[in-house]
């Protein structure tokens, strides 16, 4: 008899003579298991962009990117010479600041666009089509050469005119332009390419941009299943169907594989919901409740979150450029927060914020999460008994942070006491 009163036969007679059982339930559940496996495949390994810098069509040149960062740092210089003015305009800890702005002055001098959106929506209007037609094929030739020279943003894309019936034809035609022009002069199609599909208002048209895709494959000879395309969810009927469920999970799904972000439209989506424009933000609580409803959609799927913008910018006096620096630098911290983990860029002078606010959440986040983390690894001691899932977030922070440059490898190994290999595959493993 064990110490529960059990006796080794009983024991025996509870664990056999199940297998007909065991069988008959893996065969009833043997669908949804692959369902579930299909639909919730879990985080992607590949890094995520902190920002997506979105610029008109037009503007987009050789260099661009380089130009936005040579504008950054320049600002900095201007607007706040040292960390403790820097400090002050954007609100931020000065020992964080001081402790981050290294980085943030390497990332802008080495890598100041982490993804760059070539804007042919309503950043750029309604054109001729001959303009349009010329301005993507210049933006596409563009882009590949500076991929030729090592200077291109790690992601780079276009968003196209979206589906509405308004809008589907030129959409499609620009996106068949810059994918065609794109192959002639860069031979292939980089795996940084990202396509943005704007104004969706029903599960219908993202399906649709699934077909589309799948015929552009097939008209230009790439392999099936290259192209993926991100939802921009900027109208209430992205987010609720008329039949009150969430149609954005729908549209997850509905894409077959190839949604790879959900991006928050901050103005457009505001608008729809009667907000008046003095008080449209990332903050409204109509914003909160979308992006919940998206992060929900989302989790356990693989596909990326994005917030959006604040369409104040950093230009004029030197007041006016540390209050939005100030805005600028407080938004991006709240959605770090909240796990969107990326957000939009509208202006160089933005790019200064958007690092050091990302990198002093991470740094700040670091000590913390080592030490837990090592502690769940068996490496140390810790106050906190962490669940596997709790114990793959923080490594997920500590990649995060060192894929965008706040935190050093040798650093977050040295605390973790585990390589940067270990924690990255730990981070994307499926949990559950």
């Amino acid at each position: 008899m064990d110490e529960h009163g059990v006796t080794d036969g009983a024991v025996d007679a509870a664990g056999t003579g199940l297998d007909d059982l065991h069988a008959a339930l893996d065969g009833r559940l043997a669908d949804a298991d692959a369902r579930l496996l299909r639909r919730y495949p879990g985080e992607q390994a590949r890094r995520q962009p902190v920002h997506t810098v979105y610029i008109p069509a037009d503007r987009v040149g050789r260099g661009t990117a380089a130009q936005w960062g040579a504008q950054a740092l320049a600002a900095l210089d201007a607007f706040a010479p040292d960390p403790a003015a820097l400090a002050a305009a954007t609100g931020l800890d000065e020992a964080a600041v001081a402790a981050s702005l290294p980085r943030v002055l390497d990332k802008l001098a080495r890598e100041p666009v982490e993804d760059l959106r070539i804007d042919l929506e309503d950043g750029y209007g309604t054109r001729p089509d001959g303009e349009e037609d010329a301005h993507v094929a210049a933006a596409a030739r563009a882009v590949a050469a500076d991929l030729a020279e090592g200077g291109a943003p790690p992601y780079f894309g276009i968003r196209m005119k979206g589906m509405d019936a308004a809008g589907r034809r030129r959409g499609v035609r620009s996106l068949d332009l810059f994918l065609r022009t794109l192959l002639e002069a860069a031979g292939d199609l980089p795996d940084g390419l990202l396509l943005t599909l704007p104004k969706i208002t029903s599960v219908d048209q993202v399906e649709a941009m699934a077909w589309t895709a799948e015929r552009l494959e097939e008209r230009l000879g790439l392999v099936g299943g290259r192209l993926g395309f991100e939802l921009q969810i900027e109208t209430p009927q992205s987010i609720l169907g008329p039949d009150g469920g969430a149609a954005v999970a729908r549209m997850v799904h509905a894409g077959r594989g190839r949604v790879t972000a959900l991006h928050y439209g901050t103005y457009d989506y505001s608008a729809a919901c009667g907000v008046t424009a003095a008080y449209q933000s990332m903050a409204h609580p109509v914003a909160d409740h979308a992006k919940a409803v998206m992060q929900l959609a989302a989790a356990g799927t693989g596909v990326w979150l994005s917030d959006g913008s604040t369409n104040v910018l950093p230009v004029g006096t030197g007041a006016d450029v540390h209050a939005a620096w100030r805005l600028h630098a407080g938004l991006v911290r709240r959605s770090l927060e909240r796990a969107f983990y990326q957000g939009w860029d509208l202006h160089p002078h933005q790019l200064p914020t958007r690092y050091l606010a990302t990198y002093a959440f991470y740094r700040e986040a670091f000590p913390p999460a080592a030490a837990r983390l090592r502690a769940y690894l068996g490496a140390g001691d810790g106050g906190v008994l962490d669940e596997p899932a709790t114990a793959q977030a923080l490594s997920a922070a500590l990649v995060r942070g060192v894929r965008c440059g706040a935190l050093a490898e040798a650093e977050v190994a040295e605390a973790t006491g585990v390589s940067a290999r270990v924690l990255t595959g730990f981070a994307a493993r499926r949990v559950g």
